[in-house]
């Protein structure tokens, strides 16, 4: 599995030790935030207009098999 960059981010904040509850939870928006924008840029790839429904839960499943999911 690959790791994205807010991952990685949140990886090295927390080995570092210093952080605050804020921060995680800061940290954890930003990571849905760039969930959302990898599941929408497969949307626009995809290109299949007239089967957004279907397009959108291949986003989803692109990424869960990429990136692990809820990790």
């Amino acid at each position: 599995m690959k790791q994205t960059t807010v991952e990685w981010l949140i990886e090295r904040i927390i080995n570092g030790g210093i952080y605050t509850k804020e921060m995680l939870k800061d940290l954890e928006q930003a990571k849905e935030m760039e969930k959302q924008q990898i599941e929408t840029a497969y949307q626009a790839g995809d290109g299949d207009a007239y089967n957004l429904k279907e397009t959108k839960t291949w986003a989803e499943q692109y990424y869960n098999e990429t990136y692990g999911g809820n990790k």
